[in-house]
């Protein structure tokens, strides 16, 4: 059975996920539309950074169903019960999730370009003039034209993780999705990486992002959502959430993050998880 809402490119029902006694996620909707930003926010261990991982099946889900452009992830439906896909049709889909992470993850030994061509020539297929051709245009979109020949250890964090938006953007994924990609760097170098994200929210490409920037998530989000102890809490416009927060609980997680004399905002639920031990603020 595939998804029956034809504006939604992500849909999550009702996902559930546990690590050993702790439930992590508790029953999670939520369905980001084509073109649409959905910005989630919320404390270390609410759950985001594993949801973001059952989006595309990283992590398992315990319970509910996840569809990405109408299609099943992770599971084909057999009568009422979910049977899981082999690793190769998982990976198959995957191919249309772009993923950034807060470690760069780029290949030492190959320039920007090099990374950034890797997966079209050896996924898909693409031949290499076309994937390098497409990858030099790719590279200048964020800014690299001058660093294409450079290896990751003559960049900078944030021409980094440039470099890892761009490899992303080199599958033509339908949805992309950044797990804190900012939080690994210098204060300094934060904006050159979410002056790019901004740039992809503006053109419309369809995206999930978990961060701790406020200003991002009040400027670029269609839709912002705040997530604590495994449950959407509130969700809504940026100037709703921001402005107008309905939940205490909201409320006083923005008073934290806004308000540099607040008090930290701790969170009882941890999140064992290896999503969220190193990934959530």
């Amino acid at each position: 059975m595939s998804s029956q809402n034809p504006r939604a490119m992500l849909e999550v029902l009702d996902v559930h996920k546990r690590f050993g006694d702790i439930e992590v996620l508790r029953g999670i909707d939520l369905t980001v539309n084509r073109g649409q930003t959905t910005v989630i926010i919320g404390p270390s261990g609410s759950g985001k950074s594993t949801l973001l991982r059952t989006m595309n099946h990283l992590e398992t889900v315990d319970a509910g169903r996840i569809y990405l452009d109408g299609e099943l992830i992770g599971y084909r439906e057999a009568g009422n019960r979910l049977k899981p896909l082999p690793e190769r049709a998982v990976a198959r889909q995957r191919r249309d999730i772009g993923m950034v992470f807060q470690n760069f993850n780029l290949f030492p030994h190959m320039t920007a370009l090099g990374n950034v061509v890797e997966a079209p020539i050896h996924v898909k297929g693409v031949n290499r003039a076309e994937a390098e051709d497409k990858g030099r245009t790719l590279l200048a979109k964020v800014g690299l034209a001058d660093k294409m020949a450079s290896h990751p250890h003559q960049l900078s964090g944030g021409q980094q993780q440039r470099v890892a938006i761009a490899r992303a953007l080199a599958m033509d994924p339908k949805v992309m999705m950044f797990d804190e990609a900012t939080s690994a760097l210098d204060p300094e170098l934060v904006g050159e990486v979410l002056k790019v994200m901004e740039q992809l929210a503006q053109e419309g490409m369809t995206m999930v992002v978990v961060t701790h920037e406020m200003g991002f998530a009040r400027e670029a989000a269609d839709d912002v959502v705040f997530m604590d102890h495994g449950v959407v809490v509130e969700e809504g416009k940026p100037a709703d959430i921001f402005d107008h927060p309905q939940n205490e609980r909201t409320r006083a997680f923005l008073r934290a993050v806004l308000e540099p004399t607040a008090p930290a905002i701790t969170d009882s639920v941890g999140d064992p998880g290896p999503s969220d031990a190193a990934g959530e603020a």
